[in-house]
């Protein structure tokens, strides 16, 4: 979902670019004083608390704001992404949204800051008052407003430099030259974007086999968190003891060690196109943590692909891998396999419960040969590519 806010003083144009940004993109426009007027027409329950504030003479609060644009966010949830114009206003607003954001699975993509400086703006709405007569685009009315810009909404932009997702734009030139400069400064960030896979699945569905095949054909990062513990094992690492204890003991890992470590490979951020989750999360702790992490660099979970494989074809699968070199400890009997499987089902029920609530499960037939399997895998990740780009 890419979402927006769209930023810039008295003047710059946002009005304009906001055309521009919602049919290129095709966005929802999220207006905090045109969706606060809708409210109050409908009669609504937050309508009518807003229109009795508004009538005694007071301001709308932040507290109803929101949830007007909550409401509003979860009417259009088929939406491809949200420009925000009007919100945040207040450094207090951008962490209200953040917080909003996050409890909806989402993030802000980008902040589009159109810079001009004050003698242009005061020019433009001066123009702009003698040709549509507005009384509001006076010299003095202008200079208040430009002031309660700088003194309340500049430290937004601190915010969300500091995040690492500000976008500056130059405001001076035609409004074609203004579009090309934020297409191209979109575009490229987009083109930086992850793609982010989760495979889910039972022991014995083909996790590994698919992943790996699939992560070198579209230049993904896969990452298994048994891999990433035995490699640290391997490279003698901080947690390389701690890891060998809890393995022999037949245990496992806590989350602080592999977190600690996943942290670590998402953080290189390879020359990659995203990441292959292998294993984790299996756990609603680990759903929330892989959300935070991924989170810290401005991306989230895509898809969940869910490798469907019956029970007996799973055990099938399992006793005859206990008899390779591949075997895993709870393969050496029919009684560890089962209770191996049922350890697993009851712990990522949830996970994958929590997924589709967000409408990223995709089921995958994994009784299927290994070609068509990987046929559907490939089709499935080249669909997601193609969305990403659009």
């Amino acid at each position: 979902m890419l979402n927006i806010a769209l930023f810039g003083a008295p003047g710059a144009g946002k009005g304009t670019q906001s055309s521009y940004l919602i049919n290129k993109y095709g966005l929802s426009y999220i207006s905090t004083g045109e969706i606060l007027r809708n409210e109050l027409k409908s009669n609504s329950k937050l309508g009518l608390e807003a229109k009795s504030i508004i009538e005694s003479g007071g301001l709308v609060s932040d507290e109803i704001i929101v949830q007007i644009i909550e409401k509003f966010m979860l009417e259009h949830q088929d939406s491809k992404g949200f420009l925000f114009d009007g919100f945040p206003r207040t450094y207090i607003q951008a962490y209200i949204l953040e917080g909003l954001l996050m409890k909806l699975h989402s993030s802000l993509f980008a902040l589009l800051n159109i810079n001009i400086d004050d003698n242009e703006a005061i020019k433009r709405l001066l123009l702009r008052g003698e040709n549509s007569g507005r009384a509001d685009d006076n010299l003095e009315v202008i200079q208040q407003r430009l002031l309660a810009y700088h003194e309340k909404t500049v430290p937004v932009l601190d915010f969300y430099k500091e995040k690492g997702n500000l976008v500056n734009i130059d405001g001076i030139g035609s409004i074609k030259d203004i579009q090309k400069r934020i297409s191209k400064s979109l575009e490229a960030s987009l083109s930086q974007q992850w793609m982010n896979i989760v495979l889910h699945g039972a022991p014995g569905s083909g996790r590994a086999t698919y992943g790996k095949r699939l992560a070198k054909e579209f230049n993904l990062e896969y990452i298994s968190t048994g891999d990433i513990l035995q490699d640290e094992i391997s490279a003698k690492g901080k947690y390389a003891s701690e890891i060998t204890q809890y393995m022999n003991k037949g245990t496992h890992v806590p989350d602080e060690i592999v977190v600690r470590l996943l942290e670590k490979r998402i953080a290189q951020k390879p020359k990659t196109n995203g990441f292959l989750f292998k294993g984790f999360p299996r756990t609603m702790i680990q759903a929330y943590i892989l959300d935070g992490l991924l989170r810290k660099h401005h991306t989230n979970i895509n898809t969940v692909i869910n490798f469907d494989v019956p029970s007996l074809e799973l055990i099938s699968r399992l006793e005859k891998r206990g008899k390779t070199k591949n075997a895993m400890p709870y393969d050496k009997s029919i009684e560890s396999i089962v209770n191996r499987l049922r350890e697993h089902d009851k712990k990522t029920s949830q996970v994958l419960n929590f997924y589709k609530k967000q409408n990223k499960v995709i089921d995958v037939d994994g009784t299927l040969s290994k070609d068509e399997t990987y046929q559907n895998l490939k089709n499935i990740i080249q669909q997601e590519l193609k969305r990403k780009r659009d």
